[in-house]
């Protein structure tokens, strides 16, 4: 569960003098004329900040999903079947979409089209029975919308190989030390919001019963989940599991893998 970085190079050409000497006469200084100018750079495109949800709420029959986009965005929520539905963002980059609500879980795609360019969501949204949103992204730790409070685990995601992230929330900046089955595995630290994704890079996680535990400043949270890998997903690009340490959703990676994240009570 290793995100592979980039490497972006750019080559600038300085502007160059030319000597001219035609038409000079003998005891005449050359005349110094500018070269042509190298064809002009394009400048890249402006950073547009891709669409999420960062809230939802209950209302009747209904659910209603907030988020932002860029302004006047238009923003698509699709299932894997392809049944989409739609908003606008205004000018400040807000959006609202209603869903019907349901106790079954539902995963989604989340994408906008700003003028002429496409932005992706980072991850997928799953919407809980509960109505919570959860951002889930390949390789990495899960992402619980709206979770607050400065001490708590959110979730586990692995991978069949042991590739482990454990997530959740702690005071800003906070030093963690995350222990598994009594053994410190991995550290990290809480980020300026207050949130942590730590991968486990010691070692794989074997499949099974294991204790988690993370401590850190203000912070001591403990849960015991199981690793055993996930069934082949014969049945749909993801499968929701009621298991003792809460909701377990067994999904599909955009490169064809599968991930488990054990979203915690």
């Amino acid at each position: 569960m290793r995100r592979l970085p980039s490497l972006i190079a750019a080559l600038l050409v300085a502007p160059t003098m030319a000597v001219s000497l035609s038409g000079c006469g003998e005891g005449e200084a050359p005349a110094i004329v500018p070269a042509k100018a190298p064809p002009a750079v394009p400048v890249e495109a402006a950073y547009l900040p891709p669409p999420a949800v960062t809230a939802t709420r209950a209302d009747g029959a209904k659910l209603v999903l907030t988020g932002t986009a860029p302004a006047d965005a238009r923003v698509r929520l699709a299932t894997p079947e392809g049944e989409a539905s739609f908003s606008t963002a205004n000018s400040k980059g807000a959006w609202t979409l209603d869903l019907p609500a349901t106790t079954e879980p539902r995963i989604f795609g989340l994408s906008a089209t700003a003028g002429a360019r496409q932005l992706q969501a980072e991850g997928y949204v799953l919407i809980t029975p509960a109505g919570e949103a959860v951002v889930l992204r390949a390789g990495t730790g899960a992402v619980r919308v709206g979770r607050t409070g400065k001490n708590g685990l959110d979730a586990v995601d692995f991978d069949r190989e042991g590739g482990a992230v454990v997530s959740g929330r702690a005071p800003a900046g906070a030093a963690l030390s995350i222990h598994i089955d009594g053994r410190q595995l991995a550290e990290g630290r809480a980020d300026a919001s207050g949130r942590y994704a730590a991968p486990l890079t010691q070692q794989p996680l074997a499949g099974g019963m294991h204790q988690i535990d993370v401590f850190g400043d203000a912070t001591e949270n403990t849960a015991n989940i199981d690793t055993t890998p996930a069934p082949p997903l014969a049945n749909g690009p993801f499968r929701a599991t009621s298991v003792p340490a809460g909701l377990r959703i067994d999904w599909m990676t955009p490169g064809g893998g599968a991930q488990s994240t054990i979203i915690l009570k």
